[in-house]
């Protein structure tokens, strides 16, 4: 299997779990890994043969920007659960971060993945 990736993504939510978050707009961070067969696009060098980046982060951004959550863990399962289905991959890992959610740390976020490597 190969891997397309996206990395350091900046996408826009209302996301929190204090009520001035949900009042402002927050930057989180996202890295996205999808697994492929790039063979198919490497042979053809056409777009239709491959995963389209431009499209998938279109949909993250909008996803994202329509959301309201309190949590990133949910957030982070509708974007893998909606990107896992709607682009057809048999394989994604989302890191999704919250970068200054903590005083300490740089950041805190969640890694899920779905579908099964072959």
């Amino acid at each position: 299997m190969d891997i397309i990736f996206i990395r350091e993504l900046r996408v826009e939510a209302l996301i929190g779990v204090h009520p001035w978050e949900r009042q402002i707009r927050q930057t989180l961070l996202l890295d996205l890994e999808l697994g492929t067969d790039i063979r198919p696009a490497a042979a053809s060098d056409q777009l239709a043969d491959t995963l389209d980046y431009q499209a998938i982060t279109r949909r993250i951004a909008e996803l994202a920007l329509a959301s309201h959550f309190a949590l990133i863990e949910a957030l982070g399962e509708l974007l893998a659960e909606r990107i896992h289905a709607e682009f057809a991959v048999p394989w994604l890992r989302l890191r999704l971060s919250k970068p200054g959610a903590l005083d300490a740390a740089a950041m805190v976020g969640i890694v899920i993945e779905r579908g099964h490597r072959d």
